[in-house]
């Protein structure tokens, strides 16, 4: 029976707190499209690991 309280409990505040911050309906109408800059950054992480292993390559080999 107490668990059963306690576990209530837990999900309606999860749900009264998470609810206020759901974000204008959704990441969908989010002014910042969170995808979008999510993409950009994970390109400018692939291409600056990219760009570095050529750097070192290049290092290696006029050694």
């Amino acid at each position: 029976m107490k668990k059963t309280w306690f576990v209530l409990a837990g999900i309606a505040l999860v749900s009264s707190v998470a609810l206020p911050l759901h974000a204008q309906d959704g990441c969908v109408n989010s002014p910042e499209n969170p995808t979008a800059i999510l993409a950009v950054v994970g390109s400018a992480g692939a291409f600056f690991v990219s760009v570095r292993a050529r750097i070192k390559a290049r290092r290696n080999s006029s050694k």
